[in-house]
């Protein structure tokens, strides 16, 4: 870089639902500036696990605390339903989110049965198979497809004599190394310590359990024990910890309301951008409003939502939001964590549901999705907004595929985010769609409402207009937002009307 060039760096956090107008590029469409996503990608990349150089002991019986430490690993999994090619599909994907938290693949095994071992989650000749294969490959980490029980985790340590996480543990390894806001910490730290608390276990006296108050009340002299004891402290010390992050995800779930409803305030149409992680959803984000927000090939690379504004053809402006994306089997930990940011599809008017074209499996990847959207509106006792299928990365299939997926989804949009494929005719799609969902009013605003007759010209569309002694009478489609405040200058014989069915 030359000493002429200069860039500018704002930190990630002011970005983070505020809204922006699209991002203006430079002469000639070029800016020297980066983007704020680049700036992430760039401090994500300095960043990276170097294998070889842990001081953990060598027998895991002998640590005290559950230190997670990927670096080579050998993947498990135990397929009890569906067919073959979706236990596979299941453990690729446990395989790209083992090398998305910074570790190396070193084999995988996949057993039949119909239902996971009780003990150690494998029968015992295939946990003693599992042990011959991390002799044979050197492997110090084992990674399970599935939430294992504490039991489970501790037999199959015994067995196995290395270090035994589960697809649970993996995904929290991972959003807390992308979380970059402060509420996005908080909300992982919350679900790490739900997860560890009924995990904590210790060896020798300093974490045995006490005889404490009974033995101290009537046990009599030289059965009064010491009390509580460091595990129980620990305990005491995360719930008090847990107790204090939800006090500040609370506070900050009030903020992140008061701005989504000034948004709603304005009238401009919310759209949410949702879908299957590193579908693509921030790469269609950037390309509809030119945000610069981090793009990486990685799972669960953006977990913080970030809120612009863009303009559509027809001159309307629209709010796009892009959200955390979504897993098969996410951690319910993490669901409730999340809870007041997955609450950004409730108030939204469409949803862009992102769909991977490219995915071996998408109509699984719909269906996770779809279930966790369920269980945010279920709790929040709101109706589903209207949603579209995007199938993005349709330049990784061949013809063939492409057919097929236009047959099997008739009404989805085709794009490609990267190349920019079918990005225009979304956005007037989004305009037909987002049109429909107006209200027509006809209203005679008087001269002193011009602040009301400007919000109509800027988020909605002018069917008449005439000049009037006692004011404007106009006649458009608007927001329904923008209808409740118009609905008291409705002239005799005209009002608020629903939008047609078509």
């Amino acid at each position: 870089m030359s000493k002429s060039e200069t860039y500018e760096f704002t930190p990630a956090d002011e970005f983070d639902e505020e809204i922006t107008d699209e991002a203006d590029s430079g002469q000639n469409g070029w800016s020297a500036a980066p983007t704020v996503g680049e700036l992430q990608l760039e401090e994500r990349s300095a960043l990276r696990r170097v294998a070889g150089l842990s001081t953990e002991l060598t027998d895991v019986t002998e640590v005290e605390y559950r230190q997670l430490r990927l670096e080579r690993v050998v993947l498990v999994g135990v397929w009890t339903e569906g067919s073959a090619e979706q236990a596979e599909a299941s453990m690729a994907e446990l395989a790209a989110l083992a090398e998305t938290a910074g570790s190396e693949v070193l084999d995988a095994m996949v057993q039949r049965r119909d239902k996971p071992d009780k003990s150690t989650y494998l029968g015992s000749g295939k946990a003693e198979e599992l042990r011959a294969v991390v002799l044979e490959s050197g492997a110090d980490t084992v990674i399970c497809d599935g939430e294992l029980s504490p039991a489970q985790l501790t037999a199959l340590e015994k067995v196995v004599k290395v270090k035994v996480i589960d697809r649970t543990a993996l995904i929290l390894d991972i959003f807390a190394q992308h979380a970059t806001s402060r509420e996005g910490k908080a909300q992982v730290s919350l679900a790490q310590m739900e997860y560890m608390l009924p995990r904590l276990r210790g060896w020798g006296e300093s974490m045995s359990r006490q005889a404490g108050g009974r033995a101290g009340s009537n046990g009599g002299v030289g059965l009064r024990g010491p009390g509580e004891t460091k595990i129980e402290t620990d305990r005491r010390r995360i719930r008090e910890r847990m107790a204090k992050l939800r006090r500040e995800i609370r506070e900050m779930k009030t903020a992140r309301d008061t701005k989504r409803a000034r948004r709603t305030q304005s009238g401009m149409p919310q759209v949410a951008i949702v879908g299957y992680t590193n579908a693509g959803k921030s790469s269609l984000m950037n390309a509809l409003t030119g945000a610069g927000i981090l793009v990486q090939d990685a799972l669960f690379a953006t977990l913080d939502p970030t809120t612009r504004r863009s303009a559509l053809e027809d001159g309307r402006e629209v709010v796009f939001t892009d959200t955390v994306g979504f897993v098969r089997h996410l951690p319910t930990q993490l669901v409730e964590a999340f809870r007041s940011t997955l609450e950004e599809v409730t108030g939204a008017d469409l949803l862009l549901h992102v769909v991977d074209g490219s995915d071996p499996l998408p109509d699984q990847q719909i269906k996770a999705v779809r279930e966790v959207i369920t269980d945010v509106l279920r709790e929040t006792k709101t109706q589903a907004p209207p949603e579209l299928l995007v199938v993005n990365k349709i330049d990784a299939l061949d013809p063939m595929q492409l057919t097929q997926l236009r047959g099997w989804l008739p009404e989805a949009a085709f794009v490609s985010a990267s190349t920019g494929q079918g990005i225009e005719a979304l956005r007037d799609r989004l305009g037909v769609i987002l049109g429909g969902l107006d209200v027509e009013v006809s209203v005679l605003l008087p001269y002193s409402r011009g602040d009301l007759l400007s919000r109509i010209h800027a988020d909605g569309r002018i069917l008449s207009e005439e000049h009037e002694e006692s004011g404007t009478r106009v006649r458009a489609r608007v927001p329904r937002a923008l209808a409740g405040p118009l609905s008291e200058f409705a002239h005799a014989g005209a009002g608020v009307s629903e939008p047609s069915e078509s």
